[in-house]
Parts: C-alpha cells; sequence; structure tokens
C-alpha cells in the first residue's frame, strides 16, 4: 500500500475538480481527500496500491479535466491506512 500528497495547478478551482476527483477516486478504489487550496492549487491525498494510484493520476489526466491540469507534483508517503473511503474536504 501507498500514501501520496498531490499537487494539481492549472484551471482546477471552480470547475468541479474536486468531484471530479472524487469519482475517479471511487472509480479507481483510492481512499483519502481533496480540497482546494488558497493559492488556486488542489490538494489529495490519496492511499491505495501502487497500482492504484497511478491509474488515478493517469484518468485524471485523461478526464474530461484533465485539459484543466498544468502540473502533477506528487510526493510520496508512508501508508497510514487512515481512510476508508474518499472525501470532498472544504
Amino acid at each position: 500500500m501507498e500514501r501520496c500528497h498531490i499537487f494539481v495547478k492549472g484551471k482546477v478551482q471552480q470547475v468541479g475538480f474536486r468531484f471530479y476527483a472524487r469519482g475517479i477516486a471511487s472509480e479507481t478504489g483510492i481512499a483519502g481527500w481533496v480540497k482546494n487550496l488558497p493559492d488556486g492549487r488542489v490538494e489529495i491525498v490519496a492511499e491505495g496500491e501502487n497500482e492504484q494510484i497511478e491509474n488515478f493520476l493517469q484518468k485524471l489526466n485523461e478526464g474530461c479535466l484533465g485539459k484543466n491540469i498544468s502540473e502533477i507534483v506528487k510526493k510520496t508517503e508512508t501508508h497510514s491506512g487512515e481512510f476508508t473511503s474518499f472525501s470532498v474536504a472544504f
């Protein structure tokens, strides 16, 4: 299992991106959360198998809002197992 802290740059606020990410997380079996940051980026904490996380990131880029992404920064962290689902944080 893996845990990633992900920062997404681009036109990713006020376009439904958090709910888009939650839907993809549900499809790929990812647990964690997504929220908007004051600087215009979106922050995601994702836990799952490495293959699931890579699939999640690929689907984020290829989906309908993927064209809005200019950069994704992924930092691998120690898996915590604290999440049972994926939520939108406010």
